[in-house]
């Protein structure tokens, strides 16, 4: 795709009478400590970076240790005042944000746009997914059951209760500012457990909009506070090592994950971690081709392909695999690339430089193995971090693309001749959070879901993100689960009365 495809419409100051400038202004560049807008100790600041330009878009507050044990001071402080708030209080709190989010949710889209580069029709879809979370956490609020029971001999009765497990730090990544947050904080606010949030120094600016919201709903000082920061490890050691801190919940990297599991060991900290994916779409000799096609482009682009549930390999059955090929690249044709925050754009730049390097890093290595480029291909150079719709076949098993997360707009298509193929194929993987099969047969649905190692399936749909629904993976993508009725258990520990 040519260059001058991102010239479309662009505008930087306003787009749908939206002061976007404005906008950006009106939230504090500060950060938020118990219930207030606050200055980094040290007066530090960073850059925040608009990816369709390249250039700054704001500068907030670089927190350092003393900010983090600030954050936790606030935390713990708040911590047994919140724990005994009546569940009803808690939810009432989330459905009000949840309101909130509502009311202003374009503004909270166009903010989204501009530091994290997504097409604006994607960040709207993601304040809608993102605010649900505080709705169905509202309600699990005054559900958190328990139980009693005779004892078995006896000799006593059983008492179970479910308790706030306490403050608690989440790291949230950049590719979606609003919904990484929401999904953590909903039901730690809900169980009772107070919360500190650290978002991705790319995207800082939709928590720091998100607090406001709180403050605005009555949430008492000290609850929720949002630590932004250059510096993310200095930043969380300290808190990590600090034993008021009894819980962690991080979405991002395999690797990064691995660390900070080690690095809560010493605190014994209940974790829950959200990692990496590799999904397969695997398209059967029985699916609908079409629907399959359509799942694919959402599976594929939505968010740009920069989500870990994104199909990262396309494994089609080799009897349809050319007309699958050709309408998936009819329909990827169609995303013209653009500065998100344009109306029209269907495909917004890549997060930063290093992204766009590694995606095209990873399509000269399928290519130089005996890929063909059937659509895209190439970064069409200039300002700002773009990357077109790409399509790649036959593309050999050595290719680093099949075993590594793209985190882009990239399909990579690759052939199999009977079921087994198609399973083994797509559990080659140390991967296991999110997989998708097309096939018209319900037994073999069945039966294909059940094989593939991998803690979400979607079949025939390319979109299975539900706030009412358990997600999470296995393997090397993590453990925990987050939305759900099993969602809120992630942030309750369970006490035993033993009564006579």
């Amino acid at each position: 795709m040519c260059a001058s495809s991102r010239l479309l419409g662009a505008r930087h100051g306003q787009t749908g009478g939206m002061d976007t400038a404005k906008l950006i202004e009106s939230i504090p560049p500060k950060l938020w400590i118990g219930g207030h807008a606050v200055d980094a100790e040290n007066g530090a600041t960073f850059e925040v970076r608009d990816p369709s330009t390249g250039k700054a878009l704001s500068r907030v507050a670089d927190a350092s240790a003393g900010d983090a044990i600030k954050a936790l001071d606030a935390a713990a402080g708040a911590q047994k005042s919140w724990g005994k708030t009546p569940a009803r209080e808690r939810g009432e709190i989330l459905r009000t944000v949840f309101e909130k989010i509502t009311d202003r949710a374009d503004d909270i889209a166009a903010v989204m746009t501009l530091e994290m580069g997504k097409a604006l029709a994607e960040s709207k879809a993601e304040v809608k997914y993102g605010a649900e979370f505080f709705r169905w956490f509202a309600e699990e609020a005054v559900r958190i059951g328990g139980r009693y029971t005779p004892a078995p001999a006896g000799n006593g009765r059983i008492l179970v209760t479910k308790v706030p497990v306490g403050p608690v730090l989440a790291i949230t990544p950049w590719n979606f500012p609003l919904a990484m947050g929401t999904r953590k904080i909903g039901p730690a606010l809900a169980a009772g457990s107070t919360i500190i949030v650290k978002p991705a120094s790319e995207t800082p600016l939709t928590m720091l909009f998100l607090a406001q919201l709180f403050a605005e709903a009555g949430l008492p000082d000290g609850v929720l506070s949002v630590l932004t920061t250059s510096k993310s490890s200095a930043v969380s050691a300290p808190l990590l090592e600090d034993a008021r801190l009894r819980k962690l919940t991080f979405t991002g990297s395999t690797e990064v994950g691995r660390t900070l599991v080690e690095q809560s060991a010493g605190g014994l900290l209940r974790t829950s971690m959200e990692l990496g994916g590799n999904a397969p779409f695997v398209v059967f000799d029985d699916a609908d081709i079409d629907a399959a096609v359509d799942g694919a482009i959402l599976a594929k682009l939505r968010n740009g392909g920069e989500a870990c549930t994104a199909a990262n390999r396309f494994h089609v059955a080799n009897s349809v695999r050319e007309e699958f090929t050709a309408k998936l690249v009819e329909k990827m044709k169609t995303f013209t690339l653009g500065p998100g925050i344009d109306p029209d754009t269907k495909l917004g730049p890549l997060i930063n430089a290093d992204q766009l390097s590694k995606v095209q890093e990873l399509v000269d290595d399928a290519v130089s193995a005996g890929a063909t480029v059937a659509l895209g291909g190439e970064a069409p150079g200039g300002d700002g971090y773009f990357y077109p719709a790409t399509v790649l076949t036959n593309v050999p098993a050595n290719a680093r693309i099949l075993k590594e997360e793209v985190f882009g707009p990239v399909a990579p298509i690759i052939g199999f001749d009977t079921e087994e193929e198609g399973i083994d194929a797509a559990n080659d993987t140390e991967f296991g959070l999110a997989s998708y099969i097309y096939t018209q047969g319900l037994d073999r649905a069945l039966r294909v879901a059940d094989a593939i190692d991998s803690g979400m399936v979607g079949v025939n749909r390319g979109v299975i993100s539900d706030a009412a629904a358990p997600f999470g993976g296995v393997k090397a993508s993590g453990f925990g689960r987050e939305g759900g009725s099993e969602g809120i258990e992630e942030y309750l520990e369970t006490k035993y009365i033993a009564l006579t």
